[in-house]
């Protein structure tokens, strides 16, 4: 696990967007640790543009988060909404 996911941060974000810390299965919480995750690796290849394996992370994790986000869009589309506005993703 990279250096900048403390087991306190992933607590914290599944805290805020999963409902309880431990409920780590939650598909809010899991979007918002990609996003926590594509954030950081995006501000890693700005400063160190040939990582092709960072690259190759974040567009694995891009993927990822864009299929739970549909599952989301098909099963509550009121939920998918405002975890995109709380996000600050897909505008």
């Amino acid at each position: 696990m990279a250096s900048y996911l403390t087991s306190e941060k992933i607590q914290e974000i599944f805290a805020e967007y999963g409902g309880s810390a431990n409920n780590t299965g939650s598909v809010e919480g899991q979007v918002a640790l990609f996003t926590y995750r594509i954030k950081e690796l995006s501000a890693h290849l700005r400063e160190n543009h040939k990582d092709h394996a960072c690259k190759k992370a974040l567009l694995s994790l891009v993927g990822k988060r864009k299929r739970v986000l549909q599952y989301i869009a098909k099963k509550d589309i009121q939920k998918y909404r405002d975890l995109c506005d709380k996000l600050g993703i897909r505008k």
